[in-house]
């Protein structure tokens, strides 16, 4: 079954039963609540399991006028009924080894009758527990499509258990919890099915009644029931309820025992068993799917089913909110790629890119054209394709996005059988040097495709803007003569959900400053992790985070005329603005031995980092900045506290231009072995910084690697050991 079919089944299921598991689960939880608190008071013995009845049969009848019955309730307290030696009839709660009453029974309140009501058959009688049935069977087949759908993302079940990345928080807990709630979540729902099955009497059950028992015509002598051995094997613990013979020298009154699995009659006199039923399995399976169901037989048992239910109600909400996100930025395709005139493919990072290819895709078919949107990696061959356009954001250094890593391969193995006019259309930010460089390479190898065929010069947008995109609608429709939508307004993409962030000091020197922010409290982060701000309606900026201390820690450069660092350095200790946390799972610390590697503004994540790494990280720094201030200063103070409490190992500052002027590089060159064989054993670097850094950090480590270890620099990217943040 594919991904798409399993997340229908699941979807539609949930949304069948929703509403009842919302009331099935609030009320569960009650009931939950309620059988742990059952458990309190101290009604029984602690020697409760060991007891025999031989043991404590003869403690009752010694300590009552007359027994008649005694009943042991699921949560192992013993009711007896009789009468004492005063003629007073007696219905209490007792030490079972003692015979003294202990309490006595409660009737259950009024409120938690009207909850398990509304729990069994919400007050529809039968046709309420028929309805309750169905929907517990539908939370069977909700748990085993979930199951179906975290195999499926976990790639088998080995990897059941393995790290979930973390896309949402909706989306991490659903798995997380769906993983550890599994299997309390199918039980509850396998016994509330088999439960109502059970109450329709859907399961064919033979019913065995006892024997007729023939009795001597002489009465046996009576045996102290002390010595009876059925009595000496059956413990307290097995039984469900004893009726005492109504007269003691009637040979023909029995003691009838119920246990777990069946009934007996047991002479009084000899204790010997005189008949024998035992239950049918359906009863068996009733009373221990009742117990599994309910929790109450075991208090921790009943506070799991207890959060299963809490979890469910989360299920829910999370469920829903990954299906409305996902719908957000879904793709919809009404034609198949085989059929598709126009075919649109996006490179994308974090679904802006998508956006706007979603806007135009949108337009096409309204219009009469068979359009078909995809990913970049689901290039494939278009065979009635007449116009190809990609949209595409850049990388790091001018890496292609997440989305769009095999493009390029797959464009050469797979050259289209027709000419196809092609359109690329970049999306970037000028601040940075590689400022679409994917689209670029994407331009070059298009153009040595011979199908095909450049419509438009490579376009680009620069920082999301509406209206240099709407420049390229315009010139494309120009030359198709198909009319797409031309205002600005249409394709602009404002960030939702933007949080408020408090200035809670601020730190400056002569270029550089440090904003420290409080969070909301619901805010989750982490280091590594970005800020987006937005200093006006159209423009995003990025800024790394350093968590310290529970709040956000930004370490930015003041650029003349710089938008965002100059938003930012306006905000004095006190102000508050709106921003967003995006996570940024690729430059997290890993668990691994780690070299940081950073210059100027590109420190901040690492200061956060090795602060929260503690003793059993390997963590070791090194960092470039062009002079010594107060600043650095501060760094080096910081640097040298996480030493002494064995946070970080080791830490490297080069200034290039102090009068010893030396690069990051330089020191990396210095400790160029360390660096080889730190790379060789497995560890990871991490450059956070200018882009220009970058660049010269891979070059230095690319000759040191070729000279010592033997392999180029992409060996140990391909592994995963090369993490770069950088701007």
């Amino acid at each position: 079954m594919t991904l798409s079919v399993w997340r229908f089944a699941h979807l539609a299921l949930a949304v069948t039963a929703s509403l009842f598991l919302i009331l099935a689960s609030a009320t569960g939880i009650i009931l939950a609540i309620d059988a742990a608190g059952q458990k309190q008071p101290a009604y029984t013995n602690s020697d409760f399991e060991k007891l025999t009845l031989a043991e404590v049969l003869p403690v009752w009848r010694q300590n009552y006028l007359e027994v008649t019955e005694v009943t042991v309730s699921h949560n192992r307290f013993v009711t007896l009924k009789g009468f004492d030696e005063d003629g007073n009839e007696i219905d209490a709660y007792i030490d079972p080894k003692t015979g003294k009453v202990t309490g006595k029974p409660e009737a259950e309140s009024s409120f938690i009758k009207w909850v398990t009501s509304l729990h069994r058959s919400l007050f529809m009688h039968e046709a309420g527990r028929l309805f309750v049935g169905i929907n517990a069977f539908l939370l069977i087949l909700i748990a085993l499509s979930g199951l179906a759908l975290v195999l499926q993302r976990q790639k088998g079940l080995k990897r059941f258990f393995t790290k979930i990345t973390k896309d949402s928080f909706a989306q991490y807990y659903h798995v997380v919890l769906g993983r550890l709630l599994l299997i309390p979540i199918l039980i509850i729902a396998l016994t509330g099915t088999y439960l109502s099955m059970q109450r329709f009497k859907l399961f064919p059950e033979k019913v065995q009644n006892h024997k007729e028992i023939a009795f001597p015509d002489e009465a046996p002598k009576a045996q102290d029931i002390a010595t009876f051995a059925l009595f000496k094997q059956t413990h307290l613990a097995d039984v469900q309820k004893i009726e005492f013979p109504f007269d003691t020298e009637d040979p023909e009154e029995l003691f009838t025992l119920k246990l777990t699995d069946r009934e007996l009659k047991v002479s009084q006199f000899t204790g010997e068993v005189l008949s024998e039923v035992r239950y049918p399995t359906t009863t068996v399976l009733e009373t221990l799917s009742m117990d599994l169901h309910t929790g109450r037989t075991n208090v921790i048992w009943a506070i799991v089913l207890g959060i299963a239910s809490v979890s469910i109600l989360f299920f829910i909400y999370s469920g829903f909110a990954m299906t409305l996100r996902r719908r957000a930025t879904r793709i919809k395709n009404k034609y198949k790629a085989e059929e598709a005139t126009i075919v649109l493919l996006a490179g994308s990072e974090n679904g802006s890119t998508l956006g706007f290819a979603n806007a135009i895709h949108r337009q096409l078919p309204a219009a009469g054209h068979a359009s078909y949107l995809a990913q970049a990696d689901d290039y494939t061959l278009y065979p009635k394709a007449t116009h190809l356009m990609l949209f595409t954001s850049t990388h790091g250094l001018g890496d292609a996005p997440s989305n769009a890593r095999k493009f390029l391969s797959l464009l050469q193995k797979q050259p289209q059988a027709q000419n196809i006019e092609v359109s690329v259309v970049g999306f970037g930010s000028k601040a940075y040097p590689d400022f679409c460089g994917f689209a670029l390479k994407a331009q070059e190898i298009l153009d040595g495709q011979t199908w095909a065929e450049q419509l438009l010069p490579l376009h680009t947008v620069n920082d999301k803007s509406a209206t240099e995109f709407t420049n390229w609608v315009t010139a494309w429709s120009a030359q198709t003569g198909i009319a797409l939508a031309t205002t600005p307004a249409l394709y602009s993409q404002k960030p939702k959900k933007l949080q408020r962030f408090k200035v809670v000091s601020k730190m400056a020197d002569d270029h550089t400053f440090i904003l420290t922010l409080s969070t909301p409290w619901f805010a989750k982060y982490t280091s590594g992790d970005l800020l987006a701000i937005y200093p006006d309606d159209n423009t995003e900026r990025l800024y790394s985070i350093g968590k310290v201390k529970r709040r956000v820690q930004l370490v930015v450069k003041r650029h003349e005329n710089g938008l965002g660092s100059g938003y930012l350095n306006s905000l004095q200790t006190g102000d508050s603005f709106k921003a967003r946390i995006v996570a940024n799972h690729s430059f997290h610390l890993p668990k691994k031995p780690v070299v940081m590697v950073a210059n100027g503004t590109g420190i901040a994540p690492f200061l956060g980092m090795f602060a929260h790494a503690g003793k059993r990280y390997d963590c070791r720094l090194y960092c470039g900045f062009r002079s010594n201030t107060t600043l650095t200063e501060h760094y080096r103070s910081v640097a040298t506290a996480q030493m002494l409490k064995h946070h970080l190992k080791s830490f490297h500052m080069a200034f290039s231009r102090e009068a010893d002027s030396m690069y990051v590089m330089d020191l990396i060159n210095r400790d160029a072995a360390f660096f080889a064989s730190h790379l060789e054993a497995g560890g990871i670097i991490m450059l956070c910084g200018a882009i220009a850094m970058q660049q010269d950090v891979e070059t230095v480590l690319e000759t040191i690697l070729a000279s010592q270890n033997k392999q180029p620099l992409s060996h140990y990217k391909e592994n995963g050991q090369l993490l770069a943040d950088c701007y």
